[in-house]
């Protein structure tokens, strides 16, 4: 290890300045080959901005006086007089400065504005989970075996990335930014006073051959040690000590993991007390130390719905499941004593498309795992070698504040609806009417939604937002596809107009289809809306007064997510999801790369009419396949008239 570079901050005391040069560079080796070839963040021209700002606000407008009013602002602060060019010219000053450093303009605004400084409990919030299909066939089907494999196949890639020779990811554009993997392993966010950040405990020159997993049942915190002597442990080995921790975790124990659910200023106070306890403040430093955490459930998921309220808030029976969680940490595998398995990741400094790689991996691996010999087949474990329990001192006051935390807990999790929706097709069919499936999901969504507030009478339409990669950029994360469109909100009204034929509901669809790919290219791009003008506004001055178009009512709703979506996939993968952004919104996760099915998990309050926007999206989808069926019949009898 270098000695010139300081090792991580303390977690409690203030958030350094510099806490995200703390943790070590890119490791030389193929995984991080191209970061220095990567492009720099772009910075869209404040007129592409306003003009796709300007397109966006027709559908949410209540009336011409609002939309007139809105276009007036937007005219005069993009005109020659106006503050746009301005701020523009202050936010190209600091791309430049920022590029400079190897950074993005938006990266700590980012880092700040969309995670670190929310206030509110991570759990729901922010965390999101994927459930994993079975445990494969031709391997022992008991839970310890399937959280063994887990440990091993997710060691194996920490080893591998650790020198530098796990293959970077790709698209067919090129290859992306690697810089958040840095975040992956040994790392933890860190509740702050005001501001959270995350401490990597990862060493410059480390080889991956060591590192130790926390593991947590019925509230208890255990120390793994898969490496002996340089060398990994066998499935066998590893099933041997996660099923002493099984035999040895039998009594429930203090659920400090639920105290990380809560709000972060509690969380913050919590902390503070616990690092009072200098026995107390080494096990928290050998869970931020930790590669990852291992949570073995006790309660066993009967469906895809219970398995991903386990996943996603800790399933809720007569204890919760939270006990076994430690929602700050950014990769946590979970495995249920019915042998269901997933993944709960923590959102702040990692997007969803570095944990879908890893996931993929360490699938890929257990799935081409042999049948080994089993626990029984090995020597008696030396209680020497065993896993190591961390238990903590426990005070009145921690006590207490296990209480208040489960209570709060619980509460929250009530709030919560979640449905999970599968059509009866899927991505080679829609492939087949020539539609790109990620739009033909989109457009589903929309239609439901329109249905869903006509049925209610409401008018509570808002903005549409769909994740868009940037990471093909330098230090990119993610950027806004603002989905609903007039081309998308007309397609979806004479979808139910009577007067409306089938052709002209056919060509409709298209260009709604069209304008959902532009959008999302240039979302790709770094060529959106919102990141560009959250860059503007951060760059007003202190005492400067607050520009008009950044009040105004229209303008503001069409950037409130009343729907919030984003799509993944994995061949290995069941459910997967996250919360709604908005009180009065959906959070809608959906796959498409499925032959025969498409699937949408949907989440929102329970006050909302959840039930009842899933059955839209079942009927939405049934519309649409019988729509395109019916412009294939009709393409084929205009052929044979010819």
């Amino acid at each position: 290890m270098s000695s010139a570079r300081p090792g991580p901050p303390s977690f409690t005391g203030p958030r350094p300045a510099n806490w995200k040069s703390l943790a070590p560079p890119p490791i030389p080796g193929v995984t991080f080959a191209h970061q220095p070839n990567l492009a720099p963040l772009p910075l869209p021209k404040l007129s592409n901005t306003l003009s796709g700002l300007r397109h966006s606000l027709s559908p949410l407008a209540r009336s011409w006086p609002e939309l007139n009013d809105a276009e007036a602002k937007i005219r005069d602060f993009g005109s020659s007089l106006g503050v746009g060019e301005q701020l523009h010219k202050r936010l190209e000053q600091r791309k430049a400065e920022k590029d400079s450093q190897g950074s993005s303009w938006l990266e700590e605004w980012w880092d700040d504005l969309a995670y670190l400084t929310y206030r509110d409990s991570v759990m729901i919030n922010v965390s999101y989970y994927y459930g994993f299909k079975p445990h494969p066939a031709h391997l022992p089907q008991a839970p310890s075996h399937r959280a063994a494999a887990i440990v091993h196949s997710v060691m194996r890639f920490r080893h591998s990335y650790k020198r530098g020779q796990e293959p970077p990811e790709s698209i067919r554009a090129g290859p992306l930014c690697m810089d958040s993997w840095r975040w992956m392993f040994d790392c933890c966010r860190v509740p702050g006073e005001t501001a959270d950040w995350s401490v990597s405990h990862a060493q410059e020159g480390d080889r991956g051959d060591s590192g130790h997993v926390i593991v947590l049942r019925r509230g208890r915190i255990w120390r793994l040690e898969p490496w002996r002597d340089g060398q990994l442990l066998s499935v066998p080995e590893l099933q041997q000590q996660i099923e002493w921790i099984y035999a040895h975790t039998e009594d429930e124990y203090p659920a400090v993991g639920v105290l990380t659910a809560s709000s972060r200023d509690i969380w913050y106070s919590d902390q503070a007390h616990i690092c009072e306890d200098k026995h107390n403040r080494d096990i928290l430093a050998a869970i931020h130390s930790a590669a990852f955490v291992l949570c073995l459930d006790t309660e066993r998921s009967a469906d895809d719905v219970a398995h991903s309220r386990a996943l996603w808030h800790g399933a809720v029976g007569e204890r919760l499941g939270l006990r076994s969680r430690w929602m700050d940490k950014p990769c946590q595998f979970v495995v249920d004593d019915g042998g269901r398995a997933g993944f709960v990741g923590e959102h702040s400094i990692m997007d969803g498309t570095p944990t879908v790689a890893l996931c993929d991996r360490v699938l890929d691996m257990i799935a081409a795992m042999p049948a080994e010999a089993a626990p029984a087949d090995l020597a008696p474990l030396d209680p020497a070698t065993a896993p190591s329990p961390l238990d903590w001192t426990v005070t009145p006051k921690l006590k207490k504040a296990i209480a208040n935390a489960e209570e709060a807990a619980r509460a929250l999790i009530a709030t919560q609806a979640l449905g999970i929706v599968r059509t009866s097709y899927g991505k080679r069919e829609i492939k087949a009417f020539g539609v790109s499936p990620d739009a033909w999901a989109q457009l589903l969504v929309q239609l439901a939604y329109t249905r869903l507030l006509r049925k209610r009478g409401e008018q509570r339409a808002g903005g549409t937002y769909e994740a868009a990669a940037t990471r093909r950029f330098r230090k990119g994360r993610t950027e806004a596809i603002r989905v609903l469109s007039d081309d998308a909100a007309l397609w979806a009204e004479k979808m139910d107009d009577a007067q409306a034929d089938l052709r002209s509901r056919g060509e409709s669809f298209a260009r709604a289809v069209k304008r959902h790919g532009t959008d999302a290219r240039a979302a790709g791009m770094g060529l959106g809306i919102d990141r560009h003008l959250l860059g503007l506004k951060q760059c007003l001055l202190p005492g400067e007064p607050v520009p008009a178009i950044f009040d105004d009512p229209l303008i503001k709703r069409s950037s409130r997510w009343v729907l919030s979506t984003s799509a993944v996939f994995s061949k290995h993968f069941g459910p997967y999801g996250w919360g709604e952004v908005v009180p009065d919104g959906f959070g809608v996760a959906y796959m498409t790369g499925f032959d025969d099915y498409l699937q949408f998990t949907i989440t929102s309050r329970t006050e909302m009419p959840h039930a009842e926007f899933c059955a839209e999206l079942e009927r939405a989808a049934e519309d649409m396949f019988s729509l395109h069926l019916a412009l294939g019949r009709e393409a084929t009898t205009d052929k044979a008239k010819l």
